[in-house]
């Protein structure tokens, strides 16, 4: 399977109980298809998959892969804070039919590279699936170094890399170290075009729920060679990500959503609606990004 372009870690919509809403999921997958996106990833970080029982998450599982129905590949993020548990999850996103597997490092505990590779070596062992690696070291505390990439590189199931370290030259060590047997994914929005010009493949972007067409545009001038249109679309996608901070993560994607007419319901508590002056701040970028209200 040739992972590449656009994928948004898919906002979960939640009804006022705060448990999955899967009808408006179908039709937010729907929305992001319209918007050219390459694939669809479901309980990601933005997904907020911290929030939901293993029995909510074999529903998003599910839904998604029924719903997407072949259209584009469907990942699904198994990543937990034990190998086992991890493991456990990748084996139902595979009962799921799931197309590939992301697993971001462990969040809470902080292992060792040794550590890590010994991780994801048993996952990857563990299924017939694609195994994409996480790297978040704001949110996890965890680094995966490029030297464990390398490492890691050499294993078949392990196909790519999402890299949110938001540092280009960890991008690119990444790059340099797999040797090209991993694609990379640039998770920083901002960093998207310059990550493509190094040999990255695409985005996992949590922008690309705000602004599906958007992003998918970048990639596509970026894949045409059309290099000013590649700058403008990455330059308009600037205050959209930064806007998203305006927010506790991951609740800015959803707060930009209703700005844009998008309901996806509340964000699990204690996450919550940001304040007045932060919305008014949001509604600002969104216009000098050029999003108009979308149809519901």
């Amino acid at each position: 399977m040739n992972l590449h372009g656009i994928i948004p870690p898919v906002a979960t919509p939640l009804t006022l109980a705060e448990e999955p809403d899967l009808p408006r999921l179908r039709w937010f997958i729907d929305h992001l298809l319209a918007g050219g996106i390459h694939a669809v990833f479901v309980l990601g970080t933005n997904s907020e998959f911290y929030a939901f029982t293993e029995a909510e998450k074999q529903q998003v599982m599910a839904t998604a892969v029924a719903h997407v129905a072949g259209r584009v590949p469907v990942l699904v993020g198994t990543g937990a804070e034990t190998t086992r548990e991890a493991i456990r999850l990748t084996r139902l996103a595979e009962r799921e039919g799931a197309d590939a597997v992301s697993v971001i490092t462990p969040y809470f505990i902080q292992p060792s590279q040794a550590e890590l590779i010994e991780h994801y070596r048993r996952i990857a062992d563990s299924t017939r699936l694609p195994v994409v690696i996480y790297s978040n070291p704001a949110h996890t505390g965890v680094r995966i170094a490029p030297e464990t990439v390398e490492r890691l590189a050499e294993l078949p199931q392990i196909v790519a890399i999402k890299d949110s370290s938001g540092d280009l030259q960890t991008t690119i060590d990444y790059l340099r170290l797999s040797g090209g047997r991993l694609g990379v994914f640039q998770g920083r929005d901002t960093l998207i075009l310059p990550s493509l010009l190094m040999g990255a493949v695409g985005a996992v972007a949590a922008s690309a729920n705000v602004a599906p067409r958007l992003c998918a545009d970048l990639y596509a001038a970026w894949e045409r060679g059309d290099w000013p249109a590649a700058k403008a679309a990455q330059q308009r996608l600037h205050p959209v990500r930064q806007c998203l901070a305006l927010a506790t993560p991951p609740a800015g994607v959803k707060a930009a959503l209703r700005l844009l007419g998008i309901d996806l319901g509340p964000s699990a508590a204690p996450l919550a609606e940001p304040p007045p002056a932060n919305l008014e701040l949001m509604r600002a970028s969104l216009t000098a990004a050029g999003l108009a209200p979308a149809d519901r």
